[in-house]
Order: structure tokens, then sequence, then C-alpha cells
């Protein structure tokens, strides 16, 4: 098998769409041998922020010396990005391996319950860690937690980063019902970690774990201000960047008895953290600042109007927009199109994406003063904005792995992967 064909066959399993449930990939994970059962993991879950955090939690890992594992979704470029030890990416090798030693034990389900692609590459991603023989996974959910593929694992830790209104569809209308969600991943006797503040989903979360006695540890802005972190510069920008490091390091203490790691590991591995598509800041060869942010809901574009704010004070940037029908279009609009200059609105690379005259119109109203136009693609609105100082991407992490590509900050392969990020009708079990 070739790795394209390896690809191609990632993409055969998007007919099966998605569905929440741990059926299917508990029982293709003792297929495989439950390679789970060989891994510690911390198990993180929430509406904002998963992947920083994780990204945090792996770099300070790291820098104490452990091997670590870090799965996490979508990806911006490669699919490789989703399973990583030490930050190497795996390899196009092992990928094609793992392909070959799972497609057998596809077999052995009915055509009307497959496995989906995200229940497959879970498995894919617990065999790849066990043989890797990493000390330690940090595990990021999918989409909620409660019923997600990454819930069949016993974590050390799990920790919530947030709860706010997002995929609403499929998570549940109010903030108690994602929470809800979310607390699933919290198991007895487990403790949990997190910086939700809404009442209503904190009162969830702690129900929950006063229901499994599971030790919790609440995280807020205040602890972004003890020590070490109140002298540590963060790579990553932003006031909710902050918090997430607080969050991080407070799952670190909690495991400090069974994972030990030095002031030192902490301090450097935040300091050097490196997590793409959030708040990225690129400098061209002209001299112009190009900020990637993935902000994808309400609460998400708030923290990027608050950077911006704060990083760039009086500035008014150029703004690209693409968004996916799906999300909160008008109120992301609402937040985000006041800041800008001008405002370029492009389609995302998906058949979810918004139609841009939908989001021109949300944003005309939210900034009638500003200049707004419609492009077909993104490489038309940045080549748009070659003389403007600052530019800002956002609103779809699809949007941003497309700008990595043609910014060449990442160089993409020969084979179409960003695709593999789509996913199709949602059921419950």
């Amino acid at each position: 098998m070739t790795y394209a064909e390896a690809v191609q066959f990632l993409y055969g399993l998007q007919m099966f769409g998605t569905k929440f449930g741990l059926e299917n990939t508990s029982r293709l994970a003792a297929l495989a041998g439950n390679p789970q059962e060989k891994l510690r993991f911390i198990h993180v879950a929430g509406t904002n922020g998963k992947g920083s955090v994780c990204a945090m939690l792996e770099s300070v890992y790291r820098m104490a010396g452990y091997r670590v594992g870090l799965f996490t979704s979508p990806h911006l470029i490669s699919f490789a990005e989703r399973m990583q030890v030490n930050r190497q990416l795996i390899s196009e090798e092992d990928i094609v391996r793992l392909v070959v030693e799972i497609q057998p034990l596809l077999k052995k389900f009915a055509a009307d319950g497959h496995p989906t692609f995200f229940e497959v590459v879970t498995v894919m991603a617990l065999k790849y860690f066990a043989g890797q023989n990493c000390d330690l996974v940090v595990w990021e959910t999918g989409m909620g937690g409660r019923l997600d593929a990454t819930n069949i694992v016993a974590p050390m830790a799990s920790v919530i980063t947030n709860v706010q209104l997002d995929h609403e569809k499929w998570l549940g209308s109010t903030l108690g019902k994602i929470a809800m969600e979310k607390a699933g991943i919290i198991k007895p006797g487990i403790p949990v970690i997190t910086a939700a503040s809404e009442p209503e989903a904190l009162e969830v979360i702690a129900s929950t774990a006063r229901e499994k006695n599971a030790p919790l540890t609440p995280v807020g802005f205040a602890d972004t201000k003890t020590p070490p972190l109140d002298t540590i510069e963060l790579p990553l920008l932003g006031q909710h960047q902050r918090l997430n490091a607080a969050l991080a390091l407070a799952a670190v203490r909690a495991l400090a008895p069974k994972l030990p790691v030095s002031d030192n590991a902490m301090r450097n591995g935040l300091s050097r953290v490196q997590w793409s598509g959030r708040l990225q800041q690129i400098k061209t060869n002209s001299g112009q600042t190009v900020l990637l942010d993935g902000a994808h809901n309400p609460s998400g574009a708030i923290a990027l109007r608050e950077a911006l704010e704060q990083h760039f004070p009086g500035k008014r940037p150029t703004l690209i927009l693409g968004i996916l029908k799906d999300k909160e279009c008008s109120a992301i609009c609402e937040i985000l199109a006041p800041l800008a200059e001008a405002l370029w609105i492009v389609p995302v690379s998906s058949e979810r994406t918004a139609a841009p005259e939908d989001l021109e119109r949300a944003a005309r109203r939210a900034n009638p003063n500003a200049q707004i136009s419609t492009f077909d693609s993104l490489s038309e609105a940045l080549a748009a904005t070659k003389e403007d100082s600052l530019v800002v991407i956002t609103g779809s992490l699809y949007l941003i792995g497309e700008a990595l590509e043609l910014l060449q900050i990442d160089q993409p392969g020969t084979v179409n992967e960003r695709g593999l990020n789509e996913w199709g009708a949602v059921s419950r079990k």
C-alpha cells in the first residue's frame, strides 16, 4: 500500500459519518489488543483552548524528560499532525502500516455498524502510542466527551478547559447540557481540573466530580498571576492563553506525585510551547504582520478581539474572514467586524462553508463604515492585502490550514489531506 492509497482509505471512511457512542471504539480497540491499557493519559475536553492546553502539557512533560504522545484534531494541513511523539509527526510509513493492520479488523463489523473515521483514527493512535512506548499521552477529545470515541481510556487526570455554546445541535442548547457532555470524561477518583467559569456549567462539573468522588481543582485568572506563570513570557498571545497555561500547570501539579516535574521544566515547557493557528504571528518579507487564529465560535472571537486590543492597540487590521455555515456566523461577525478597517470575505475550502454573500450582509450590519468585499478564494483575498501592514485571518481552522499552505509556513505534501477533517451527519446512540 502506498501513502496515497492509505489516505484514500481514510477518505473512504467519511461515508460512515460521525456517531456518538463508545461501543464501536471499545470493540475495535479490543480487536487491536486494547493498546490503551499499556498507556497513561491526560484527557482534555472543553469548548475552546483544548489544543493549546494539550500543547502546553506536552511541552512541559517533554521538557521534564518524559516521552509524550500528543493526539489532537482537526489537523491544519497534514493528517500526521493528529499523532505526534515528542512533537515529531507520525511518519507516512507508520500511517500506512497502521491502516494495513486495522483493515482486517474492520471486516468484523456489519456494514450498518462500521466504525467511523474518527473511531478508526482513535484506535490507530492508541496502537501507535503503545508501540512508541510513550510515558504519557496527552489525549484531546473530538467533540463533547461523554460519548466521544476518546472516552474509552482510563486517564490519570481529566481536564475541562471551559464550556461555551458550540456544536449545540449535537451537544445541547444550554451550557448545562453541554457541560454534562464535557463532564462525561470525569472518572471515579480521578482528579479533574477546569477553568470553566460560567456558574451553570461549573455546577454541573462540580456535581459530577462529587458524585464520582473525583478531586476538583477550579482555575481562574487569579492563577495567572502566581509563580511561575507571573514571570513567564508565553509565545502564545492573549490573556486566554495565560489562563490555559494556568490550567495546564494545575494539572501538572495534581499529577506531581505520580509524574514529577521540576519548576524549571514547567518554566521551559511553557516558555517554548508552539501551537499553530492560535494567534500565530507571521512576519512576511515585506514587513507585513499576518495573524492566524481559528476563532470559530463567539467566545473564540471575543478572545481574539481582546488579544488584538491588548497587543495591537489602536490598530485597525484588514480582516480576512471565512466561517463554516454550522457556526454562529452573525455573532462572530458582530464581534470581529467592528475591529476592521477592511474586511475581505472568503469561502472556506469545505462543503460546510458559509456563503460569502451571507457573511458580507452580516459584516455590513456590524460595521457599515468598513470597506467590505467578497472574494472567490483565500489566495485572491491575500493578494489584495499586500500593501496592508496588519492582516488577520480567522473564522475557521480549515481556513487557517489553507493560509499556512498559501503562506508556505508549512510545505504541503502531494496528497490533499485537509479534506479529511470533513464529517457527515451525527447520530446519537
